[in-house]
């Protein structure tokens, strides 16, 4: 079943001389359950993608589609209702509040929205992520690897349609990354979880079920790795 489609999507920053194309008619569809790798060099619009698709950015063209809903018919109010809901950010540096522990960073989204905490999914997460026993602990007391799997909890707490992650490898030494692409996994086999994940990382991109390469804001590669 598809949850996420992409039709000619482009993206362009400034005008004549400076103009910028960051994305150039990208079109793609994915796959519900599906755990996708976007990999490119510097530049190719991998980031400007997932802002997108996570809508955070808007396109200069073309639509995506979340679970059947065109994401950018929506106004501002239901934009910021369906970051919250429906997608999952993952980022290189972890993105918490410092003055907020772990139990606070992961259910932030929940709370931010209204409504009430899961505690059985809170607590189920907490184990999966192996953060049982730092859940009072502020960001600033944790490993990056531990600030990580925190940022994956909260993701991952209101259960979004898709999970959008932009090298989360990237800051963190082999050990964690492992751990954290493990972690991943995870929720995608666990959870049921859509990821994307941006990454520079060939071992990475090689556990996924499918690969993405964007060069020049165009997509040169479209492979499926295993089904």
């Amino acid at each position: 079943m598809e949850i996420l489609r992409v039709e000619n999507l482009t993206k362009v920053y400034g005008k004549g001389e400076n103009e910028v194309r960051a994305l150039d008619g990208v079109s793609f569809s994915v796959e519900k359950g599906e755990f996708v790798a976007v990999i490119g060099p510097s530049g190719s619009g991998k980031s400007t993608l997932l802002h997108i698709l996570g809508g955070v950015d808007r396109p200069t063209g073309g639509k995506v589609f979340m679970d059947g809903k065109d994401v950018y018919a929506q106004n501002e109010e239901q934009l910021a209702i369906f970051r919250r809901r429906q997608v999952g950010l993952i980022y290189q540096f972890y993105n918490l509040i410092p003055v907020l522990n772990v139990t606070e960073n992961i259910t932030l989204p929940v709370l931010m929205d209204g409504q009430k905490v899961n505690q059985n999914r809170l607590a189920e997460l907490m184990t999966t992520l192996k953060l049982t026993g730092r859940e009072n602990h502020l960001p600033n007391q944790l490993s990056g690897g531990q600030q990580q799997r925190v940022s994956i909890g909260r993701a991952l707490m209101n259960a979004p349609a898709v999970v959008l992650a932009d090298e989360p490898t990237g800051n963190l030494d082999s050990k964690s990354s492992r751990e954290i692409v493990e972690l991943l996994k995870v929720s995608n086999e666990k959870y049921g979880q859509t990821l994307l994940v941006i990454t520079h990382d060939e071992s990475i991109a090689l556990q996924a079920d499918r690969i993405l390469s964007i060069e020049d804001g165009k997509i040169t590669r479209d492979e499926v790795i295993r089904r």
